[in-house]
């Protein structure tokens, strides 16, 4: 047979040589053979060809997290903006607030949850594997130690009131939340990371070890630790602020073993709020109370250490505003 019968004919009987492509559960396309693979450009890559420009890969090792979870950050927010209250509305919140605090535990406290408010947003904003990992270890963290803390010092709490019981409902049911959603995703591996220098990985395990050690102090010791505070700090409020310390030692161990674009930048983001707010509140409340010797040895590390915090999370934030940047233009 010849001229368009046989054209036809081998149109309708060829078998296509090539299987196609397989979608997985999570919604990412699995090429069955050997020999490609996914670059960054989003091209594919023949080993031993020149690069086959396709579509854009999806974000196989990133995958977004179920709808609920944006739900949940969105109430978390809703919730976080009544203790950002403590810093920005002392006087309107202080007497709604589960326990009494001082004028610089608010306004600490305060700032601290304004921190927690954007790393919620980002949280909210890419709903995906990463930054969600890190927001969630560093929540699960915070939301456990903060409950424990508040179980061993009921006597702080006034039951008759209803902010004592939604205190509890609220901390109980975020470390419940944070925890489901890493255990259900605890075989996951983490998403592609930024490559850090050995200077960057030394540093990194430094400060996982100044934080976990500062924050363990302040847990298991807190009078002897608290005492280096420029203003008195009780035991309850010293291992309620040790979750602070905890979760940021957490967030940097994360790092330290791989570093996602999103995740670092919003671990420097929220490290330089910390930073700065907690110097912030304690010039704006002694401006208003003068109580602080600011010329006392105490003072003055306390203000180089919460320095020293937001410095090195403005070198996080650089480092991945930087890396996005790159990514852009290429």
């Amino acid at each position: 047979m010849t001229g368009p019968r046989l054209v036809r004919m081998m149109h309708f009987t060829s078998k296509p040589t090539v299987p196609p492509i397989r979608i997985d559960k999570h919604g990412d396309g699995r090429f069955p053979f050997d020999g490609f693979s996914p670059t960054p450009s989003g091209t594919m890559m023949a080993h031993g060809h020149r690069s086959l420009r396709l579509f854009p890969m999806p974000k196989s090792d990133n995958p977004p997290f179920p709808g609920a979870l944006r739900l949940f950050s969105a109430v978390v927010i809703i919730v976080l903006i009544v203790g950002a209250g403590l810093f920005f509305a002392p006087a309107l919140v202080k007497p709604r607030w589960p326990w009494p605090v001082t004028p610089f535990s608010a306004r600490f406290l305060g700032g601290f949850y304004t921190a927690e408010m954007a790393v919620m947003a980002a949280l909210l904003f890419w709903n995906r594997w990463s930054p969600g990992r890190l927001v969630l270890v560093m929540a699960f963290i915070f939301t456990v130690i903060v409950s424990a803390a508040s179980f061993i010092n009921l006597g702080y709490f006034n039951f008759e009131r209803k902010a004592a019981w939604l205190w509890f409902l609220v901390y109980l049911a975020s470390a419940a939340v944070s925890g489901l959603f890493l255990w259900r995703a605890r075989a996951r591996p983490s998403a592609k990371g930024v490559a850090l220098t050995p200077a960057w990985r030394g540093y990194m395990s430094t400060e996982t070890a100044i934080l976990g050690l500062y924050g363990v102090g302040m847990l298991l010791f807190p009078r002897v630790v608290s005492s280096s505070w420029p203003w008195p700090v009780d035991p309850f409020h010293a291992q309620v602020y040790s979750a602070i310390f905890l979760a940021g030692a957490g967030g940097v161990y994360l790092l330290w073993k791989n570093a996602p674009r999103e995740e670092l930048l919003v671990l420097g983001l929220a490290q330089f709020l910390v930073g700065l707010l907690a110097i912030l509140g304690l010039v704006i409340t002694d401006a208003a109370v003068h109580r602080i010797d600011w010329t006392a040895t105490k003072t003055l590390c306390w203000l180089a250490f919460f320095g020293w915090i937001g410095i090195s999370g403005v070198f996080k934030f650089y480092a991945a505003s930087r890396y996005f940047g790159s990514q852009s233009a290429s």
